[in-house]
């Protein structure tokens, strides 16, 4: 069985509902213009006190739960704002899958079409791996197959359900780019239909943007 395969690791109980977007990636740090660390920020008031002192004991920051690869969290997980970093900084700081049982939709369909794993469990299955995961004296470790659908964790086997496209996505490590560009000569044929049938809006931005007199330039 191939790693694509496979999700496994460490699972880290986050037994909080409704946490957002907001907290989960903050303000502060979105004012890059690119993706890069943003795994600094992640869940940033949680991590840390107001003086950026590390709290201690919160799951994430105990020692044992380095390198943490999957999340259980609470009901309605990633609501709030759609922000993207959200995804980006969760997967950065090394998750690849967040169990809950329900998510906000925007930070859902972020999740899956970036290769972030969201696995919708009844709440009942959550709170069984939940409370597993926080009476156990060390991490509990889950494996999740992205073939057959379906989680391993201790003597229980869960099975859950995405889309066939999201599932072909993980599976092949594309995100929604990577998606579409499987399609490009398809793409490519049906524009080049397109210009044939209406040639006038071939390259219309190009072509209006060197027609363009700009103050200060002189006409011929």
């Amino acid at each position: 069985m191939s790693d694509s395969q496979l999700i496994i690791g460490k699972a880290a109980p986050l037994d909080i509902a409704n946490l957002d977007t907001d907290q989960i990636m903050p303000k502060q740090f979105l004012r890059g213009i690119d993706k890069k660390g943003l795994d600094k920020g992640v869940l940033w008031d949680l991590r840390f006190d107001g003086e950026g002192q590390i709290r201690p004991e919160f799951v994430l920051n105990k020692s044992e739960y380095a390198d943490t690869k999957i999340l259980i969290a609470g009901p309605n997980f990633g609501c709030g704002s759609s922000r993207e970093h959200a995804v980006w900084g969760l997967q950065q700081f090394g998750i690849k899958a967040v169990i809950a049982s329900s998510f906000g939709e925007i930070f859902y369909s972020n999740a899956m079409n970036n290769g972030l794993l969201a696995v919708i469990l009844p709440q009942k299955d959550v709170d069984e791996i939940m409370h597993q995961s926080c009476d156990n004296s060390i991490p509990l470790n889950i494996e999740i197959n992205l073939s057959t659908l379906d989680i391993h964790v201790s003597n229980m086997t869960l099975s859950f359900n995405i889309s066939d496209r999201h599932q072909r996505m993980l599976l092949e490590g594309l995100d929604m780019i990577g998606a579409s560009l499987k399609f490009e000569e398809d793409i490519t044929a049906f524009a080049h239909r397109h210009w044939d049938q209406q040639p006038w809006v071939r390259d219309v931005a190009a072509r209006t943007k060197l027609n363009l007199i700009l103050p200060g330039e002189k006409t011929n």
